[in-house]
């Protein structure tokens, strides 16, 4: 054995010790480099998501080819980023995967305390209102203009609880099956395809939607209609989190 190898009894403990839930970093990771992370991320991704829309509408009056050029940019986007620094904070960029993953931490598991469910989503939110606001700026828009798209109708409402079901319930099963090495891939896929198959073209984040509050463009949703959405989407965090724990139910053993 070199001093390089781990010691059997290393590796024993290493196996048996409880596996990160989704974001969950090594605790050597410094709480505002996560926090940085977090508000550059969701910065980011506000910035993709308002972005590419005022591009589509500049480029074509067709609705349909507006809504593909915006939602081939996110899953590319979103994709990147949660590659990018998935390791550093494990890439939440949505308080309703920081809110199911302190939960789940509260209940044994591993993952955000309160402290740093505290910091993790003002970073967010605050992240992203400046990426809608920097969207704006990049393409000459106002920089702050309240968006005037309503998006209180019962049937956009469900689209959100549908969305934001989904993706816990893909997130949070990548954990309990180890596969979590998938998830730029496999959330970012199912992020655009939400984009199609839901009513509410799938914002499944709070954070997001609180951002895209501040500019009314093709991405825009009027305040008055944020505080519904976000509600829903809540809702959905704990219908997929109770839908985690039946499809994905641990066994129990003999000795137990």
């Amino acid at each position: 054995m070199t001093a390089t190898e781990p010691a059997a009894s290393d590796a024993i403990a290493t196996n048996t010790s409880p596996q990160p839930a989704p974001g969950a970093t090594p605790p050597r990771t410094p709480l505002i480099a996560r926090a940085a992370a977090e508000l550059v991320g969701t910065a980011a991704l506000v910035a993709i998501v308002v972005g590419s829309g005022i591009q589509a509408t500049q480029l074509t009056d067709d609705v349909a080819l507006q809504l593909l050029a915006n939602s081939t940019a996110t899953v590319f986007g979103l994709g990147v980023l949660i590659a990018l620094l998935g390791p550093v904070s494990g890439a939440h960029f949505n308080p309703a995967v920081t809110l199911a993953e302190w939960w789940t931490a509260r209940r044994g598991g591993a993952g955000v305390n309160a402290r740093e469910l505290a910091v993790y989503v003002p970073s967010q939110i605050v992240g992203a209102i400046a990426g809608a606001i920097l969207a704006d700026a990049m393409f000459g828009e106002l920089l702050v203009k309240w968006s005037t798209h309503d998006r209180s109708a019962g049937n956009l409402l469900l689209g959100e609880v549908v969305a934001t079901a989904g993706l816990i319930l893909l997130i949070f099963g990548l954990a309990r099956t180890d596969r979590l090495r998938f998830a730029p891939v496999a959330v970012a896929s199912y992020i655009g395809a939400a984009y199609w198959f839901t009513s509410s073209t799938s914002f499944a984040n709070p954070a997001v939607t609180i951002g895209r509050a501040f500019t009314d463009t093709f991405a825009g949703i009027a305040p008055a209609s944020v505080p519904a959405f976000v509600g829903m989407q809540i809702i959905g965090a704990v219908a997929g989190l109770a839908l985690v724990a039946v499809i994905f139910m641990r066994g129990k053993t003999d000795a137990e």
